[in-house]
């Protein structure tokens, strides 16, 4: 029975589509001109317009549209004459007017793709639609968990009320939580290449949904569930693996999944249901009689598209021709356009691929260690550059140079004065033959047996040189040494 289930658990495939809410780079709100802000004295950045007091009219953002239209042109997606806005209507204490202005029946672009880099190779993941609406404002719970269950009150800041808001809507072509999170991280690398957001995760400036199901084993489709408000890209993905083991764990039990609004809490690594999940039918869609129709001149959009930047997918490309990287190593470089001027900066003046091995690696490390972005790194391209350049020219050895890294990630010091502060320059050819007769003496059994042709034990002979000498020795010439000295 065992094997019968196991067998029948590997025929439910995943079935995913997110969804991705970002503010768009405005300096004002998308119907009315208060001031866009992020942690200021709450309910400061208000009028008539953004509370919905009767009486007062939206005028539409012209800037958010032009990002919009950036956003799709990125995606490639369609970018439609006419865009309509409609009301969707539903009743919550952060939507003072009762509803919120968003884009339905005809959204601003359509129909686009994005090709997301995975260890499986490359998968197209289709765009849906891409529409503009505004943010409702900020609900607070105070207490320990941060959420209405369990809070001891509630509260609402209206400065995020109003914020130009793009929900972008992919296809369900995802078939795993690792492919997801793939595809959100490629999603806000585009988004961020093109200017249009910031994408803060932190700052709630892009927030990510996802719709969940199983295939079942005859290949027909299950019920949908929706994760909501994922907070990192960490979370959806082990989000998105506890909600497919729960759906498969009910249909392996003949029990019904039901479509409703699920939460991921990240402290128990769990899901719970929060409600049961709307329908379209349930907001009452309609047009929005206070706005017209957005009718996009073609000449514009052209103009738009002639001013996109080298997107992530294009730069990878260049990265890998210019500079003879590996697709993959390219491909993390490229993610983050702060990242990628500054391995440009490095490579520009020390060889291209040890630039890539080092950023990619033990600076990454000490980075994501750190909680820090590479902009805010004591380590400028400079000092990086310096360090591979010390490395190349054998002045510190491999493992040296790694310990001197650390310590100019947190000093902030030249390479050049840490190596002399810290004696970490390579050992010369005299003192490394010393080393190694001392470690002979010290091992005699050790050496014995590479004298007898068991080069098992080399390994460890060169880990005691290296070990004796703090690292300041080369690995490669330290063995290189030994076995000659151990020949004779």
């Amino acid at each position: 029975m065992e094997n019968t289930k196991t067998q029948e658990k590997r025929d439910y495939r995943p079935v995913i589509g997110l969804e991705f809410h970002v503010h768009l780079a405005t300096r004002t709100k998308m119907f009315c001109g208060c001031r866009v802000t992020y942690g200021e004295e709450p309910n400061t950045h208000t009028c008539p317009v953004c509370l919905g007091h009767p009486g007062a009219l939206p005028v539409a953002n012209e800037r958010a549209i032009e990002l919009g239209v950036m956003a799709g042109l990125a995606l490639n997606c369609e970018v439609h004459p006419r865009a309509v806005y409609a009301r969707k209507n539903y009743f919550y204490p952060d939507l003072p007017k009762g509803y919120q202005i968003t884009q339905y029946d005809e959204p601003i672009c359509t129909g686009g793709y994005i090709d997301v880099q995975t260890s499986e190779g490359p998968v197209r993941v289709g765009i849906t639609r891409l529409h503009l609406e505004e943010d409702a404002a900020k609900n607070v719970h105070a207490g320990e968990s941060g959420r209405m269950h369990g809070s001891t009150g509630s509260y609402i800041d209206y400065n995020r009320g109003g914020t130009p808001l793009m929900e972008i809507v992919t296809e369900p072509d995802i078939d795993s939580p690792e492919v997801a999170r793939a595809t959100a991280n490629q999603l806000k690398a585009i988004l961020q290449s093109v200017g249009v957001s910031e994408c803060d995760m932190e700052k709630g400036q892009l927030r990510c949904d996802a719709n969940v199901s199983v295939r079942e084993p005859d290949g027909s489709f299950g019920t949908k569930t929706e994760l909501k408000n994922m907070n990192s890209f960490r979370f959806v993905e082990r989000g998105l693996a506890r909600e497919l083991e729960r759906q498969t764990e009910l249909l392996e039990n003949a029990e019904r999944v039901g479509q409703s609004t699920m939460h991921y809490d990240p402290a128990t690594d769990e899901v719970h249901e929060l409600r049961s999940k709307e329908f379209a039918h349930d907001y009452r869609y309609f047009p929005e009689p206070d706005l017209l129709p957005v009718e996009l001149n073609e000449a514009w959009v052209r103009e738009i598209k002639s001013r996109l930047p080298e997107l992530p997918e294009e730069m990878r490309d260049r990265f890998v021709g210019q500079y003879g990287l590996s697709s993959y190593d390219a491909g993390v470089l490229t993610a983050d356009r702060e990242l990628a001027a500054y391995y440009e900066a490095v490579a520009a003046e020390v060889d291209p691929k040890q630039a890539a091995n080092w950023i990619t690696g033990d600076l990454q490390a000490l980075l994501n260690e750190a909680g820090v972005e590479v902009s805010e790194s004591r380590v400028t391209p400079e000092k990086m550059a310096g360090i591979v350049r010390l490395v190349s020219e054998g002045t510190v050895s491999r493992a040296a140079a790694k310990d001197l890294l650390g310590r100019v990630f947190e000093s902030g010091d030249s390479p050049a004065e840490v190596v002399e502060r810290e004696g970490l320059a390579q050992m010369g050819g005299d003192e490394l033959g010393g080393v190694v007769d001392r470690v002979v003496s010290e091992n005699p059994d050790e050496a014995e047996r590479v004298r007898g042709g068991d080069k098992k034990v080399v390994g460890f002979l060169v880990g005691q040189v290296m070990k004796a000498t703090r690292g300041s020795a080369d690995g490669g010439r330290a063995r290189e040494v030994l076995l000659e000295k151990l020949s004779r």
